[in-house]
């Protein structure tokens, strides 16, 4: 059975204080969440220790952001999988779009970062998606299986096993514009082909897909009632406890 899950990335949003007091609302209104549906939330790394004391005894699961390709050293500024272990994240996101444009982040380096995160039993929240210009040049199959392969295949069935995927068209990140139901069942649904014919229809089919790209409380209902699509990885709206929680409230 495959779980359904409403994240949320905070991006470079929130001070410390405004983090945990954004996360105690979230855990305030848990009671109106349903069940069955699982809250992640990713604050930017200054805060996991103080949000995880905040969700404490919670269903809230907690997620970073980014991870370093390296185990440990001379590696200033980075933060590694073992520091996310003892802060208590339970996932991590890696090769969002605004890592692999704006950092350089290269696949190579992505199954580097994913085989440290698994083998800390870390779970990848792993993005994929394309840009305007390729979904307007009809190449968005071809750019996310070309993602998938170049750092999927290149782990173990039972690895990916524990991979979360997050389809996110890059031209509907932060834009307002959002992939039409229609659009995100068909990529989600081929994603989980591509799995499948790699890692067995098993695997594919209790892997859990988001969508991601303005995903919000107007939207969500029609997007989550979609076959393919497992629940979505939220950004603005996660910044917001009632709007992340009435996206999860979709369900």
């Amino acid at each position: 059975m495959r779980r359904k899950i409403v994240a949320g990335n905070w991006k470079m949003n929130t001070n410390v204080a405004e983090g945990v007091s954004l996360a105690k609302d979230v855990v305030a209104k848990l009671n109106e969440v349903p069940q069955d549906v699982n809250l992640i939330i990713a604050p930017p790394f200054t805060h996991l220790v103080s949000v995880a004391e905040a969700i404490k005894g919670s269903k809230v699961a907690l997620s970073a952001q980014n991870c370093a390709d390296e185990v440990k050293g001379a590696y200033t500024g980075e933060v590694a999988v073992s520091m996310l272990q003892s802060a208590g994240c339970t996932y991590t996101i890696l090769g969002h779009s605004e890592r692999r444009q704006y950092y350089g982040e290269t696949s190579e380096k992505l199954v580097k970062k994913m085989r440290l995160a698994l083998e800390a039993g870390i779970s990848p929240i792993f993005c994929v998606g394309e840009m305007k210009e390729e979904r307007l040049a009809n190449k968005h199959f071809d750019v996310v299986e070309a993602q998938i392969k170049e750092v999927l295949f290149e782990l173990s069935a039972a690895e990916v096993a524990n991979v979360v995927i997050a389809y996110e068209p890059v031209w509907a990140i932060g834009t307002g514009l959002t992939a039409t139901a229609e659009q995100a069942q068909e990529i989600h649904a081929f994603i989980r082909k591509v799995v499948a014919d790699k890692f067995g229809a098993k695997v594919a089919d209790d892997m859990s897909i988001l969508y991601g790209g303005s995903c919000k409380p107007s939207n969500a209902k029609e997007l989550f009632a979609c076959k393919d699509i497992d629940g979505g990885l939220i950004g603005g709206a996660a910044l917001k406890a009632e709007d992340f929680i009435a996206i999860a409230q979709s369900y």
